[in-house]
């Protein structure tokens, strides 16, 4: 009856025992930590902070939008633009290498010599000699050209005029600047005519030579002789002018577009001299020339 009553007293305090056993577990596990935890747990709290700060930071550094665009880099200038920039100095550039291409390509130049005698009254105050003339100018189209043109003519004197001063020799010298115009009359064809004629300023001058004794010396020696010295002159500075023609041939080109040419002209000049009446050359005899010169140049040479 003893051991009855003793079994049935351990049932409840064995029950109870385990729920106490069972509730102490229970709050053991709850508060004890998790054994392990993944990274992104861990890591999200972190993050968590940062968006905090940086947001706490926004708000305490606020910014202006003119100073985000002013502290953007400035956009590069269009396409279009720097093109039409360099395309505007590229088109002057070339404009200016056409002109000068232009100017070289119209440019015209000349060289010739020839011989000239005097024509009518003329021949009783001078005679025959030679002539050497170089130009240069523009051509206008191929039709037209204008050339300044330099012109030195060395002719001899008759030897009536130098017995009459006494002398034993003499020349006239004409020196012109003039300006000519050419036609050209065939400026297409491999030979051509043209026509010209101009005036401008003509220098002429009139010397008597005696022969003198002179000395010579090169590099090895010396050793006399004779030369032709001026003893007497007598010059004057007028107005002419001239005009002629010729004909002139083409030197290649495919179409006859060559713009070297061979020429040979002839012109007739008159240089407006005054009248020499008793003139006396340095103390040689008087002598006298009447007004106006008159003479045939007869050139050849090159021009393009």
């Amino acid at each position: 009856m003893f051991i009855q009553g003793w079994k049935s007293l351990m049932r409840p305090v064995s029950f109870a025992g385990s729920a106490a056993f069972l509730a102490l577990g229970m709050a053991h596990a709850q508060s004890a930590p998790f054994p392990s935890q993944p990274a992104s747990a861990s890591a999200a709290p972190s993050e968590s902070s940062s968006q905090q700060n940086w947001s706490s930071s926004l708000q305490t550094y606020p910014l202006d939008s003119s100073e985000i665009l002013s502290a953007l880099p400035s956009s590069p200038e269009p396409s279009g633009s720097g093109s039409g920039g360099s395309g505007s100095g590229g088109q002057a550039a070339d404009d200016h290498k056409g002109w000068k291409q232009n100017l070289s390509n119209n440019f015209a130049l000349e060289f010739g010599g020839g011989f000239s005698g005097p024509l009518g009254s003329s021949a009783n105050y001078i005679t025959w000699g030679e002539n050497f003339t170089v130009g240069g100018g523009l051509n206008f189209n191929k039709h037209l050209a204008l050339l300044a043109e330099y012109q030195f003519i060395d002719d001899k004197l008759p030897g009536a005029i130098i017995a009459e001063t006494g002398a034993n020799g003499g020349n006239a010298h004409i020196w012109s600047l003039t300006l000519a115009p050419v036609v050209d009359l065939f400026p297409k064809s491999k030979n051509d005519i043209y026509v010209t004629g101009g005036g401008g300023f003509y220098r002429k001058l009139t010397s008597f030579t005696n022969p003198e004794l002179e000395e010579y010396c090169s590099y090895y020696y010396c050793e006399e002789g004779y030369a032709n010295a001026v003893v007497g002159h007598f010059s004057s500075n007028q107005g002419g002018w001239n005009v002629g023609g010729g004909f002139q041939h083409r030197l290649g080109g495919q179409f006859n577009d060559s713009r070297a040419k061979l020429f040979a002209e002839v012109r007739y000049l008159y240089v407006d001299t005054p009248v020499e009446e008793g003139v006396s050359p340095s103390g040689l005899g008087a002598v006298g020339i009447a007004a106006g010169t008159k003479l045939i140049p007869v050139t050849f040479g090159v021009r393009w």
